[in-house]
């Protein structure tokens, strides 16, 4: 008997898990329990295979010139995608006005951690005081990349033999996470029936939900369907010279965990598999430019938080100028640098824009309600534009590709 495709167990889990929570809310406690295991199960191998990973892949690059190239070209294509997301969104949330006349409880109050770090304190953060102590909290990403960067270059300085017994062991290490890894993928289908299905059975009413922030919703579905399924595809195409449907079609798998866990961090693993095995990128540039990208390019998490703050502008009756629309596209960029890869973060980066403009912070309980269900969407984006990018960046340095 033929084996079903993993990408199709997936998709007949996120289908039954969605009529399960509507029609049998009341015994989702008794299948949630294994979303949370698959989620920590996940989490669990992050830290030791984005270190190994990157460290492996550093000490594969070779000499600081090199490493300094390819660190250059996957920043451009990052900053270059998360400002062609946010454009997009703002082109539409202009056009469509979902704000205006939105029939909304303009008195709800939320209450958030607003603590967010500012540019200057993320940068400042990257440097960690304690190593170990980065590697118990998965949110402190960026410090962790940061040291495997350096302690990867510093190998390729040590004398022939130590560098040789230390890429040997940082090679065999990132191979046995791997196997780790793709032992808990084989869990994936389960892990998402008990995710999505919680998530489902908390909505109280799904249809008036989307009724009251419908046109909300749609504007954003539709620009991020925008950026994915036309600006991406375009640039892979025209600078990467892959054929994007192709890759499209090998990263199906990863794309949908992206979409049902909301955590482009927790997708990480099967990103690093379907692009190295499937499309044929080297691990050397895989393992580089994908944990970077699940840190710092957040192309869906852009573009949602600059159509969410002008959204909340439009419902308070705020008319933003094109200065103050600047600086919503300008610190929609920056924030979503320093947003964690994991479910509801970009909630949470929303209020630095809120403040930069002048936004009450309340406004970020206007749509609270169908932030979950955004998420979903904006974070397979987030993972599609990294697999994107890692194929372009590939290309761009000579590699023969399956794509």
């Amino acid at each position: 008997m033929k084996k079903i495709a993993l990408h199709w167990q997936i998709l007949i889990a996120l289908v039954l898990a969605v009529l399960f929570g509507i029609y049998l809310k009341d015994y989702v406690e008794y299948i949630s329990w294994m979303g949370d295991i698959f989620l920590r199960a996940l989490k669990m191998v992050i830290i030791p295979l984005i270190l190994s990973s990157i460290i492996s892949g550093v000490t594969n690059i070779g000499n600081a010139k090199n490493l300094g190239r390819l660190g250059l070209k996957t920043i451009l294509y990052y900053v270059m995608t998360s400002f062609f997301a946010i454009f997009t969104g703002l082109i539409l949330v202009n056009i469509f006005e979902p704000g205006v006349g939105a029939n909304l409880d303009l008195g709800k109050k939320v209450e958030l951690d607003v603590g967010a770090d500012s540019l200057g304190d993320t940068l400042i953060k990257i440097i960690p005081q304690n190593i170990f102590e980065v590697f118990s909290d998965n949110s402190q990403m960026l410090s962790v990349i940061f040291f495997a960067i350096l302690f990867g270059f510093f190998i390729t300085r040590v004398d022939k033999r130590s560098n040789t017994i230390l890429t040997d062991a940082f090679n065999a290490v990132f191979e046995v996470m791997m196997k780790v890894t793709m032992f808990i993928i084989k869990f994936t289908p389960l892990g998402i029936f008990g995710l999505v299905a919680a998530k489902v059975a908390e909505q109280d009413d799904l249809i008036a939900l989307m009724q009251s922030l419908g046109l909300y919703m749609a504007v954003v579905i539709m620009a991020l369907f925008i950026h994915a399924f036309v600006t991406l595809p375009m640039i892979t195409r025209f600078i990467g010279k892959v054929n994007p449907w192709k890759h499209f079609h090998n990263m199906k798998t990863p794309l949908l965990t992206a979409f049902s866990t909301s955590s482009s961090s927790a997708t990480l693993p099967l990103t690093m598999d379907a692009v190295e095995n499937r499309s044929g990128v080297n691990n050397k540039i895989s393992s580089f430019t994908l944990p970077l990208g699940a840190t710092i390019n957040m192309d869906g998490t852009a573009l949602y938080e600059c159509v969410a703050v002008m959204f909340i502008a439009q419902a308070y009756g705020y008319g933003l100028d094109i200065g103050q629309q600047i600086i919503v596209v300008v610190t929609a960029l920056l924030a979503s640098i320093g947003a964690a890869g994991i479910p509801m973060a970009g909630l949470v980066m929303i209020t630095i824009i809120l403040t930069a403009v002048g936004l009450p912070l309340e406004g970020v309980g206007l749509i609270l309600a169908v932030d979950r269900i955004l998420d979903m969407f904006r974070t397979a984006t987030n993972v599609w534009s990294d697999s994107n990018g890692a194929v372009i960046i590939a290309k761009s340095e000579g590699e023969e590709l399956k794509v």
